[in-house]
């Protein structure tokens, strides 16, 4: 089997439509998931599985067959998903997308709920004004519990740079809460 699967990624490179079909098949799913994850965006996340894919399509001839699929996959999702990110970012102020990942961020507690809406809504406004690359590090190390490993492998980046990004953004998330009056 393992030969068969390394003939599908060595006609895909070659530019074979049939092994992209393949491809694209077995691992549409998988690329959604980790899109949705980033997101958090189910619409957002179908769109940018077909971008991913289109990209994926036109860089076949840079694609390495003894590297895998899985990874480089995931990896050109992630950049989609960033240029997604930073799009929406630059669009709206207070970040719709992460409205639902600020709810789980904010500790729910046994206070009046006027209170606690209000300091989802500014945990919210405070994870919107992260920058891109470390709202994403963020969302998946933190918020999704991803090894740290997959997420440097998916970002491109080191393990010791995704650990970076994740404590500046949780640093700048306190910070700007703080400001706020919100004691983390």
């Amino acid at each position: 089997m393992q030969n068969g699967a390394s003939d599908v990624l060595n006609q895909f490179r070659q530019g074979d439509v049939d092994a992209f079909e393949g491809l694209f098949r077995q691992h549409q799913r998988a690329v959604y998931g980790w899109i949705q994850r980033i997101t958090r965006d189910p619409a957002a996340a179908e769109e940018l599985t077909v971008e991913t894919f289109w990209r994926i399509h036109r860089a076949h001839a840079r694609f390495d067959p003894a590297q895998g699929f899985e990874g480089w996959a995931r990896r050109i999702a992630t950049r989609a998903a960033l240029d997604w990110l930073r799009m929406t970012r630059a669009r709206h102020t207070e970040s719709e997308l992460s409205a639902e990942l600020c709810a789980e961020v904010a500790a729910p507690s046994a206070a009046d709920p006027a209170v606690t809406a209000e300091i989802r809504s500014k945990t919210t406004q405070a994870f919107g004004r992260l920058p891109a690359k470390l709202r994403i590090a963020a969302t998946l190390a933190v918020i999704e519990e991803q090894p740290h490993k997959e997420v440097a492998a998916a970002l491109g980046i080191s393990v010791a740079a995704v650990k970076l990004r994740v404590f500046r953004a949780l640093r700048l998330l306190r910070t700007d809460l703080e400001k706020q009056g919100i004691t983390p």
